[in-house]
């Protein structure tokens, strides 16, 4: 007598095989966006990082522009080459603000997805209040 587990439909067999050939690249590709997904966030708060840390040598009293961006090229440095391919640095300081910007993109895991990242840290100027004669 056959076990119910021996009888096996003929409609059936390969069944499991062709299931996995479209099972596993899904997988595959819901992990490999889950990976890119993380390798953007953190380009994002290393170029955040970048840039704040640019806007606090900009903004000093006597801080200039050229100040800012060397800075943040430095940290940028020192973190090394991760997921951020930094393209442009760039510093402002006006009367009362300064802005550092960076732009960058995200090394790409997926190939074709080409996702960018734009940080920007402003904030005020700091300035020397004259002293007030009090009486």
């Amino acid at each position: 007598m056959e076990s119910p587990s021996d009888q096996v439909d003929d409609r059936e067999r390969g069944a499991v095989t062709v299931e996995l050939v479209i099972v596993v690249p899904l997988v595959l590709t819901l992990i490999l966006l889950i990976v890119q997904a993380a390798l953007w966030a953190h380009a994002n708060h290393v170029a955040q990082a970048a840039a704040s840390q640019g806007l606090a040598s900009v903004r000093v009293h006597g801080g200039t522009p050229a100040a800012g961006e060397a800075s943040a090229r430095r940290l940028l440095d020192r973190l090394g080459a991760g997921p951020l391919r930094v393209d442009t640095v760039e510093a402002d300081r006006a009367a009362d603000t300064a802005a550092v910007r960076v732009l960058g993109a995200v090394v790409p895991v997926i190939p074709l997805i080409e996702l960018s990242v734009r940080a920007e840290a402003r904030g005020a100027v700091e300035m020397i209040a004259p002293g007030v004669a009090g009486g």
